[in-house]
């Protein structure tokens, strides 16, 4: 019985990390394209300036926009899997000094 119930929490364990959101890696394969350099209006990543004006929307504002898309950005951004609480993190990581 010991054995099944510390068999049953590695599992647990195991299938928590992977579907863990890895905000970092995210943004690299979804966000950077656009963010990093500003491409088609999109607000540099880590750029304090050109997010504000966007965060002052509020963040439903924003997440609404990615989800729907906004000028060049498709819908989804380039996150098509992504939630509204990852987009939120996408959003905050972006938007945060580095």
């Amino acid at each position: 019985m010991k054995k099944l119930a510390l068999l049953a929490a590695v599992a647990a364990t195991l299938s928590v990390n992977v579907n863990a959101f890895d905000v970092e890696t995210k943004y690299a394969q979804a966000c950077a394209a656009c963010h990093a350099m500003g491409v088609a209006g999109a607000p540099k990543a880590f750029d304090a300036a050109a997010w504000e004006p966007r965060l002052a929307k509020g963040m439903d504002t924003l997440v609404n926009s990615v989800t729907k898309g906004l000028n060049a950005m498709p819908a989804g951004g380039l996150c098509f899997d992504c939630t509204a609480e990852q987009y939120q993190a996408l959003i905050k990581h972006m938007s945060t000094p580095k």
